[in-house]
């Protein structure tokens, strides 16, 4: 079995995906120009992810949309374990976002053009000004009901535990006034493990939305507290307490 996914994946989703993401990233430059940048993501990004998924042979399952209102602005806070949570989220989180990426993506053949002018953002954790910079651009696309969504860890859990979570995406949220939207992700981690080049087809992945929580307050104690709640939530369906704060 083991040799078989291995020629699965290499002989036939690698090639898939590729021609793939080159059709929709072609679609999504052509339509950019015309319309706005929800309506291009839906058309091309949304496809794009469900169809790598279908390749994979992945199932996703979406519990507690009945969390979500109409029309609101969210920072949303994901937990990250795979590359393969950019398909989960973008093919069925279902909410029109702006991703805060790491500004390395930029980069990427055909992806990273598309993120760019889907208006996504890329921040540079190394240059603070920079890093500064590209927050306050994120904040300028958070309008009619669009959000913003972040990995608060910074980067993806390696053991597939909760690492802490950083502050910049609760330190938006508190400052617009903003809900916070805490989403838990599973499943992604058995999909294609850190570190490795193994697919593992046929993997069930879901995405856990909860309750938002509304930021109190301006001070760092109020900061902390919607810090710590995003965490225990995010938390909870993971089987797991809250890592401490990385400051």
């Amino acid at each position: 079995m083991r040799l078989f996914f291995f020629l699965y994946s290499w002989l036939v989703f690698v090639p898939l995906m590729a021609a793939t993401t080159l059709l929709f990233g072609a679609l999504c430059l052509l339509l950019v120009p015309f319309l706005p940048a929800d309506q291009v993501a839906r058309l091309t990004a949304v496809p794009w992810a469900r169809l790598c998924l279908l390749y994979s042979g992945v199932r996703v399952d979406v519990d507690g949309r009945e969390h979500l209102q109409p029309g609101q602005s969210y920072v949303i806070v994901a937990n990250h374990l795979s590359q393969f949570d950019i398909f989960v989220l973008y093919g069925y989180l279902g909410v029109d976002f702006r991703w805060v990426m790491k500004h390395e993506l930029r980069k990427m053949p055909v992806i990273g053009i598309c993120c760019e002018k889907l208006g996504h953002i890329f921040i540079n954790r190394s240059d603070t000004q920079a890093a500064i910079a590209s927050l306050q651009q994120a904040r300028a696309r958070l309008a009619n009901g669009a959000s913003v969504l972040f990995f608060p860890e910074g980067t993806r859990s390696r053991t597939g535990q909760l690492k802490p979570f950083k502050k910049g995406a609760f330190k938006m949220a508190q400052d617009l006034q903003l809900p916070v939207l805490p989403v838990t992700l599973t499943g992604t981690f058995e999909i294609l493990p850190p570190g490795t080049a193994r697919l593992r087809p046929g993997q069930h992945a879901q995405i856990t939305l909860h309750p938002a929580i509304v930021p109190v307050g301006t001070s760092e104690a109020e900061l902390v507290q919607l810090i710590h709640q995003s965490q225990a939530a995010i938390a909870a369906p993971l089987g797991e307490a809250c890592p401490q704060l990385s400051l």
